[in-house]
């Protein structure tokens, strides 16, 4: 198999606090490879912003990574500091945010920062950057680019804007794509655009795409795997078919059931009881156990086996027959 495009292993975030060490990764494991899109999923607080702050090197400081390493195109990346990481950014990670409006500076034309971002990462002239610049917002779908491009973020609406930063994120051509809930702040149509603008250009560009989001709809429709993370740790790591139609883990089988898309026309919804544990508060064992209906005595007592490669972070897992 061909080497991946990130590789993350075992990796925890610590935030030492006067209370103690909040953990919100803990022994996170898997991979994304060149093409694909590996959605991340989870509830707030599950950790799943966190771990991709900590892949691109944008954790706020107390936060930092107290174990594991983070591996992109076989360099080993969560032991840079300074400069090192900055020249990375941009150029080997994009990033695309939630806000898109927070996203760009709103003092500078969009077709300025889209060349000074190229002029940074990659060996070309201005004329050059700047016809790209062109080519890059046409690619991702915005009308009239020669003449919008020398508009402010202001003037473009919300789904445009995130048509911007994606193309912002991508022009200094990286390997690997976070998109932080990309289309959380947008309407439902315009969800569907750029879910489809994300899954064709991974796939023309063979980009690696880090899709977090809370929406199991998005991941459905615009993920190749699916990580499922609960309080601060893997619950399940597999192909989306194979997750959303049979999960293992009773916190996946409550998520599938609470979502209208999975739900297969149940007249009711299920809801998943109680909520999800403070940082501070993370109970012995596994983490779900305070909340599963299949909970043993096992589970109380120690963490469930790590997840590494395709399975599910239960002792005692859903059979697909229990499941479907």
């Amino acid at each position: 198999m061909a080497e991946p495009v990130l590789s993350i292993r075992n990796l925890s975030v610590e935030i030492p606090t006067r209370h103690g060490i909040l953990k919100p990764v803990d022994g996170v494991t898997y991979d994304i490879a060149a093409g694909e899109i590996l959605g991340i999923v989870g509830e707030s607080g599950a950790g799943k912003s966190m771990a991709g702050n900590a892949v691109i090197g944008l954790l706020s400081p107390p936060a930092h990574v107290s174990a594991g390493e983070i591996w992109l195109n076989g360099k080993r990346i969560d032991n840079l500091k300074g400069d090192a990481m900055r020249r990375l950014r941009g150029k080997e990670i994009g990033m695309v945010f939630q806000d898109p409006l927070t996203s760009l500076n709103p003092l500078l034309r969009i077709g300025d920062q889209l060349v000074e971002t190229m002029l940074t990462h990659l060996p070309i002239n201005k004329s050059e950057a700047e016809k790209r610049a062109v080519a890059a917002l046409e690619e991702v779908g915005i009308p009239g680019a020669a003449k919008r491009v020398n508009s402010y973020p202001h003037e473009f609406s919300g789904g445009m804007r995130q048509r911007v930063v994606i193309a912002l994120a991508l022009c200094a051509e990286p390997s690997l794509v976070i998109a932080d809930e990309p289309t959380t702040a947008l309407d439902v149509s315009v969800q569907a655009q750029i879910i489809a603008l994300l899954k064709r250009l991974c796939r023309e560009r063979g980009t690696a795409v880090m899709l977090i989001t809370h929406d199991m709809g998005v991941i459905a429709e615009a993920a190749d795997r699916v990580a499922v993370m609960y309080a601060g740790r893997l619950a399940e790591l597999g192909p989306v078919r194979d997750v959303i139609t049979a999960p293992e883990h009773p916190y996946t089988h409550g998520l599938m059931a609470s979502t209208p898309l999975a739900s297969r026309g149940k007249s009711r919804l299920h809801q998943i009881p109680g909520a999800m544990p403070r940082l501070d508060a993370v109970p012995d064992g596994c983490a779900f156990n305070p909340r599963c209906p299949r909970v043993a005595d096992k589970c109380r007592q120690a963490p469930a086996p790590t997840v590494d490669g395709n399975a599910a972070a239960c002792w005692f897992p859903l059979q697909h027959e229990e499941a479907s």
